[in-house]
């Protein structure tokens, strides 16, 4: 009987203790998708027995369904679909997130080992980056593996992997066509120009396709006869899924695979064109480019985000923008306009194509690019906001400018917040760069003890000093930075000092409950705009930021939110609505706190930009960011201008400095600086005096390369995150700087000024 007692006794204890275990840890509902998010946040404290607790738990109870969703897929799941097999991307997740731990505790052939199962047992998992993207956890997986093996042989630098090279090869054409300017009114009549009815009929096909050769619509037989595509149909040189002769260097192989790729008219025509472009046939390009306007204005594409992408008005930008660095083609469009009517959701069932295709003419060089109205001072102010000190005015041609103490002031801004290497806000380790001060001399390291390496090794040697960085911002050009109040204490000491000795001004803004900062909502159930509680704490939050700054010279405008348009940890996507009246609140109480600034809001492109002409009439600055590629912003100012009637500002933009499979670093640098110059000509041109007239400026993203936005915050990653226009076709989030780190040893110092910093010192100092 006593021995039946104790061993009773000590079952109870081993079940009282497993109890106490458990209810050490929430585990919610026990959904995989809570359990992998309570991972993520135990990993990002280095709780590494909750790591193991929340990933065992959801290992356990879903691994069985995690094998059979696995089972039942014979490729990735279309984007729209993702979300059905929640379970498989939360169990891989979990083992990835285990791994993760291994790798830190250095237990390397453990974390191989569990990452390994990922990529045997759930290879078609995806995971939903907070970010606002999917990744592919056996991808990931392998380049863990490749870094743990690298780890264990002493491997290459981090960032400096080299790839084989495609085989390289020139873009001859066997056919360029009889017409340099192809005169579609002798093979065709163009109908209803300028209306939703638009159309063009050809009436000489075979004259059509003579005169605009290979790889221009409707020619489709030039490329199938030249003996090029002959000797290489067949070839191992053509294996493989067109997507993927894109962004290679064998431009003949690249061409002669788009050719026949089994793509929708105008996007085939697009990417033809592309990669005449890239080719250098600047000529073919144009006429590819045209093409689509004439006969695909109504083209869609789709993005990464599966939202819809507008190729027509894409190709009239790409023409504009060939044009003007090809002065000696000596072609001018002219007129050429293509409108989407309700294309600011991501809907095309209700979209309305208005499209004249214009004219493309013959002209000087000089005449390529037409002279811009420079000077509005004799134009009659129609409309101020602000004060003396800050002011938003409108002319009575329309056109909108930003004055400071009563002159023009071109928003030449940069997103500065340099993060030093090994810091990640994943992992609850990034610091206030606003108090740093690492080497213990009495200066903030970054603005102030940021120095040059000249030569690139990674030493600060004689002659190299350390200037900083708001220095290195003035000699730039930089005439504001961008930061938000919160969630990291702002110096107001530090930033009038960037003001009184620099010149530099501050944009303020708060995240109006984007990433839930201010909304006092957790990220797992995410801001909602129309939640009384949500709301009140975002405007106290408003309220705070406005009341500690407004008395301060160096504020240039107030900025709202960070793209919540985009629903990231919030509702704004499935209630745009509710948000913008939301934002709209918040512009109000901004205005009455303080009536000597404008107010705008930083939206994610233009989408819902109806939406917002209708609800916020309290909003003054229509602010986007926007990564559109090297021509600039497209339709943009003029739909601003349009559908609101308000000032923009680009309030992010940039290039990585990082293209995959490229054995040398200057020729990213090269591609970043010319993205970036395309991107600033564009504002620059739609400012006021000339273009759309209502853009103030533009806010490049960003200063300094951030390591941590791949996951690995010591590493410099160069997998890219997500497709994108960029110059391999994919965004490079830890090399969006214009400045770099070097290879991390002298962080939070080191600076490597790349091409786009002296492109930009060179744009910004002219009159």
């Amino acid at each position: 009987m006593k021995k039946n007692c104790l061993l009773i006794l000590a079952i109870l204890l081993i079940l009282l203790q497993a109890g106490l275990v458990c209810a050490e840890y929430d585990f919610g509902d026990e959904s995989s998708s809570y359990l992998a998010m309570k991972a993520w946040e135990a990993l990002g404290k280095k709780d590494y027995e909750a790591v193991w607790a929340y990933t065992q738990k959801c290992i356990d109870l879903y691994q069985k369904e995690a094998r059979r969703q696995q089972s039942s897929l014979s490729a990735f799941p279309a984007r729209e679909k993702q979300m059905i097999f929640n379970v498989l991307n939360n169990v891989a997740t979990c083992y990835f997130i285990r791994a993760e731990v291994l790798m830190r505790q250095n237990k390397l052939e453990e974390a191989r080992e569990t990452f390994q199962i990922i990529i045997e047992d759930y290879s078609f998992a995806q995971y939903w980056d907070p970010r606002g993207w999917f990744w592919k956890v056996a991808e990931k997986s392998q380049e863990s593996i490749e870094k743990i093996d690298q780890q264990i042989k002493g491997g290459a630098e981090p960032g400096k992997e080299i790839k084989p090279k495609a085989q390289a090869s020139k873009l001859v054409l066997f056919d360029p066509g009889s017409e340099k300017l192809v005169d579609y009114s002798k093979y065709g009549k163009f109908e209803n120009a300028g209306t939703k009815d638009y159309r063009y009929e050809i009436t000489d096909p075979v004259g059509l396709a003579r005169a605009c050769g290979e790889g221009v619509y409707p020619n489709s037989t030039s490329v199938r006869r030249s003996p090029g595509y002959i000797a290489l149909k067949g070839s191992q040189r053509l294996k493989g899924n067109h997507w993927d002769f894109l962004y290679t260097d064998d431009m003949q192989a690249n061409f002669y695979k788009w050719n026949t790729a089994p793509e929708p008219p105008g996007v085939k025509q697009f990417y033809i064109a592309f990669i005449l472009e890239r080719a250098g046939l600047m000529e073919q390009a144009v006429k590819a480019y045209y093409s689509i306007v004439v006969h695909f204005p109504e083209a869609v594409g789709w993005t990464y985000w599966h939202t819809p992408w507008y190729i027509g008005p894409v190709a009239i930008s790409k023409i504009n923008y060939i044009l003007r660095h090809h002065p000696e083609l000596g072609m001018k469009l002219e007129e050429a306009r293509i409108k989407i009517e309700n294309s600011f959701d991501n809907d095309v069932r209700n979209d309305v194509v208005i499209c004249n295709p214009g004219r493309l003419i013959k002209c000087p060089p000089d005449e390529v690019v037409s002279g811009r109205q420079k000077d509005v001072d004799g134009l009659k102010i129609i409309k101020r906001i602000g004060s003396k000190h800050t002011q938003l005015v409108q002319y009575t041609n329309g056109h909108w400018q930003l004055l400071v103490d009563g002159k023009p002031f071109p928003v030449r801004a940069v997103t500065y917040s340099p993060t030093k290497i090994g810091q990640s806000p994943d992992e609850g380790t990034l610091g206030n760069w606003m108090e740093e001060d690492f080497n213990r001399n009495g200066k903030i390291d970054g603005p102030y003890d940021a120095w040059v390496d000249k030569n690139g090794n990674n030493i600060q040697d004689r002659g190299e000093r350390s200037v900083g960085d708001f220095q290195l911002m003035k000699e730039m050009g930089v005439n504001c930075i961008r930061v938000y109040h919160h969630p990291q204490k702002v110096s107001k000491k530090l930033l009038g000092d960037l003001y009184k000795k620099y010149g530099i001004m501050t944009i303020m803004g708060d995240f109006l409950g984007a990433y839930t900062l201010g909304s006092g909502a957790t990220w797992y159930e995410g801001t909602d705009y129309a939640n009384p509680e949500h709301q009140k704490n975002m405007l106290d939050s408003v309220e705070k930021m406005v009341n500690e700054f407004k008395n301060e010279p160096w504020v240039l405008f107030w900025l709202l939110g960070n793209e919540n348009n985009y629903g990231v940890a919030n509702n704004a996507k499935k209630n745009p609505r509710a948000y913008y009246q939301f934002v709209n609140r918040a512009a109000k109480l901004v205005h009455e706190l303080d009536p000597t600034r404008a107010v705008a809001v930083c939206n994610g492109d233009v989408l819902f930009l109806d939406i917002f002409a209708q609800e916020t009439p309290e909003v003054d600055i229509f602010g986007a960011n926007a990564y559109r590629g090297k021509e600039g912003f497209g339709n943009f100012w003029q739909d601003v201008k349009e559908v609101t009637g308000k000032a923009a500002v680009i309030t992010e933009y940039g290039c990585g400095a990082y293209i995959q499979g490229k054995d040398s670093q200057a020729r990213a640098e090269e591609a970043q600086a010319e993205y970036h110059e395309g991107n600033w000509e564009d504002i620059e041109y739609n400012m006021a005096g000339s273009g759309a007239g209502c853009a103030l400026g533009g806010i490049i993203f960003e200063w300094l390369d951030e390591w941590w936005k791949a996951y690995e915050p010591a590493r410099h990653d160069g997998k890219g995150q997500f497709y994108g226009p960029f110059p391999d076709g994919f965004m490079h989030e830890e090399w969006l700087g214009i400045c770099g780190q070097g290879n991390g040893s002298q962080s939070p110092f080191l600076r490597n000024l790349r091409k786009s910093y002296y492109t930009y010192k060179e744009l910004w100092s002219r009159e």
